[in-house]
């Protein structure tokens, strides 16, 4: 019944009240008595929930799907279960911006020897620096692409080196290399993991880590899963910053990827931030 009256009342700018009880089968003065009696603690707490939801969608930039949501609200201390949360984004039309699909930058050298994956999908390490993984991402403007290379500690699960530019050769990631040995002294035995892209295969790549002490690790061509955080960061970096705005510029887009420092959480306890921002 209070489906019905909530109709009424939603539609009573454009319909006549008295039209629309008759229609639904129920009376005026139960309408107006509805109307009139102070709402439940169960529709309190309904519409409670329905601005925290609205305000954590918003705050997400209109990316958060109803679990990502839901992850929020707990931090926040909000109880509900992720089923709720996910009906009343469904009820609210709350619709999280979703994922263009690109073409993979990953071309692989074919004069690369073979090189050992040494990480084997797990992404955990006990020391800043012991294992680090890396991939290239290309960010559209309004003057061209720009690409971005990061370098994610999988310690502290932070980006710790990052380079760009317009251009994608083996000395962009070099470059994120550098940033990263110029904060952090790697440990021994340190490993950075990779796709089979030609510049993370490249002679000159595979000097330069060498110069650093780093053990060069790459994943097979074409499975994605091997070098799954890279590219769940850069999957939540395009979800969250790049797909639902336009840069006009290069230079504004390498702003508004240097800022990004928000520390959400992105994959479970996985939560990548940029914390070359500082640098």
């Amino acid at each position: 019944m209070s489906e019905k009256f909530a109709l009424i009342r939603a539609e009573k700018a454009n319909f006549d009240i008295a039209m629309m009880c008759r229609l639904l089968g129920v009376s005026t003065s139960g309408y107006y008595e509805w109307r009139d009696r102070p709402p439940s603690a169960r529709a309190r707490r309904r519409e409670m929930l329905k601005k925290r939801i609205r305000d954590e969608f918003i705050r997400s930039e209109r990316t958060y799907g109803y679990r990502r949501v839901h992850a929020e609200l707990a931090r926040r201390g909000v109880e509900c279960d992720d089923e709720t949360v996910r009906l009343l984004m469904n009820a609210m039309g709350l619709v999280p911006v979703q994922v263009k699909k690109r073409r993979s930058l990953t071309v692989a050298d074919a004069a690369a020897g073979p090189i050992p994956d040494l990480v084997g999908r797990d992404f955990t390490a006990r020391a800043p620096g012991e294992k680090m993984v890396g991939d290239i991402t290309q960010i559209d403007t309004g003057e061209g692409a720009l690409f971005l290379a990061t370098v994610i500690d999988c310690f502290s699960k932070s980006v710790i080196g990052w380079s760009m530019d317009t251009r994608y050769p083996a000395s962009l990631v070099g470059a994120a290399i550098d940033m990263t040995a110029g904060r952090l002294e790697f440990p021994e035995g340190a490993v950075f993991h990779s796709d089979r892209g030609s510049q993370y295969t490249s002679f000159e790549f595979g000097q330069q880590l060498a110069a650093h002490g780093i053990r060069r690790s790459v994943g097979r061509t074409g499975i994605c899963f091997d070098n799954a955080m890279a590219e769940s960061f850069f999957g939540k970096l395009k979800t969250e910053l790049v797909h639902h705005r336009k840069f006009g510029t290069r230079a504004e887009a390498r702003r508004a990827v240097s800022s990004t420092s928000r520390g959400s959480t992105m994959l479970g306890d996985f939560t990548p931030r940029l914390v070359i921002a500082r640098h």
